[in-house]
């Protein structure tokens, strides 16, 4: 079986992290983004993922001769000239996609984060005969979204944007399953699968809605991006996954890489993950946060919903809160207040920020 994976464009809602490396490749609880999906399309079955890229194709290159042998899947890319939209990119990759034999490939949007049920899903869509399959995942507030209408069967019936009463509470999650056939509708332009493809198929009463029961999350921003981190760990909680750490100032769900050293009288979460190669020093108080890869957090600072980007370095008795995000290499002074602020790459911070800020 064969998977497209849109890694896409510029990565604009998850700055200042991407403008150090592509939006795919930002680490999410300790690996980059994209290796949660594709380990998840191993397991249903994938041999082979093809990444639709048109942003730093030579950083995602040197993603794939790494990992293509870690993960024992085969990795090629299918290179845009052009932004492609959604549904262009399986036409560029129209070859790699049709195996010849009908067999039907999966389609993701790289930054969704969730349970996965790729062989369900799958299972699914073979039995109804679809030509294409969409996740959906219920929301609270439908307002806000594009509705997929279904009938109990989960035949699509029609799309809604964001609908002023109420005609269903499912929305679209961003991972489809699509047979061949599907090829024949989709031009080698610009286009999208959602509002130029999906609606014919379903016209012709061949496309299907799966519905996931377990968590999801566009982890495209940071306050969605540290969203999904706690639903995340709260499932690995749930499976009881060893990869959690335990041990005293543990509280809640943690993610501690092996190579991190952190000092004593610390407390760390709930809901953090700290990276390889991390220093942490004592009586470090950490909550709702994410550091990078190569971070260090120097004596008696409190970090709480905020995510450090790689190598950077933050001073003692400082405060850190309100959705900060610091990029690559920023070095903060100590005794420094910062208050949701947003730091570009490769900056020394010398003075608090108290309301919330972009330092260029």
């Amino acid at each position: 079986m064969r998977a497209l994976i849109l890694v896409g464009g510029y990565g604009t809602r998850l700055r200042p992290l991407t403008l150090s490396c592509p939006k795919p490749l930002v680490e999410f609880a300790n690996k980059p983004m994209i290796i949660h999906q594709i380990e998840a399309l191993k397991q249903a079955g994938c041999t082979e993922v093809v990444l639709a890229i048109n942003y730093q194709p030579e950083v995602m290159m040197g993603f794939i001769e790494e990992w293509q042998e870690k993960l024992g899947v085969k990795i090629v890319c299918s290179q845009e000239k052009e932004p492609m939209g959604t549904a262009g990119p399986l036409a560029l990759a129209r070859e790699t996609l049709d195996d010849g034999k009908g067999t039907p490939f999966f389609v993701l949007n790289s930054d969704v984060i969730c349970d996965y049920p790729l062989k369900d899903m799958l299972d699914f869509h073979k039995a109804r005969g679809a030509e294409a399959t969409i996740l959906v995942t219920k929301v609270d507030d439908p307002t806000k979204y594009g509705v997929v209408v279904m009938d109990e069967y989960g035949q699509v019936q029609r799309f809604v944007e964001k609908p002023k009463e109420f005609v269903g509470d499912k929305i679209n999650a961003g991972i489809y399953v699509c047979s061949p056939s599907i090829l024949k509708r989709i031009e080698l332009r610009p286009t999208s699968i959602e509002r130029e493809v999906f609606p014919h198929v379903a016209a012709d009463n061949l496309l299907y809605a799966y519905t996931l029961n377990g968590y999801w999350m566009d982890v495209g921003q940071p306050k969605d991006y540290l969203k999904g981190l706690h639903l995340y760990l709260d499932s690995m909680a749930i499976r009881q996954s060893s990869a959690l750490a335990h041990g005293p100032g543990i509280s809640g769900n943690v993610l501690v890489d092996p190579t991190a050293k952190i000092g004593e009288g610390c407390l760390i979460g709930p809901d953090v993950s700290i990276s390889a190669g991390c220093v942490i020093g004592n009586g470090v108080r950490l909550s709702h946060c994410v550091v990078m890869r190569g971070v260090h957090i120097k004596d008696h600072t409190k970090v709480d919903l905020s995510i450090i980007g790689w190598d950077s370095r933050v001073g003692a008795w400082s405060r850190m809160e309100n959705h900060c995000v610091l990029g690559e290499d920023v070095q903060c002074k100590d005794e420094l207040y910062l208050n949701g602020a947003v730091v570009l790459p490769h900056k020394e911070i010398k003075e608090s920020v108290p309301s919330p800020a972009i330092i260029l």
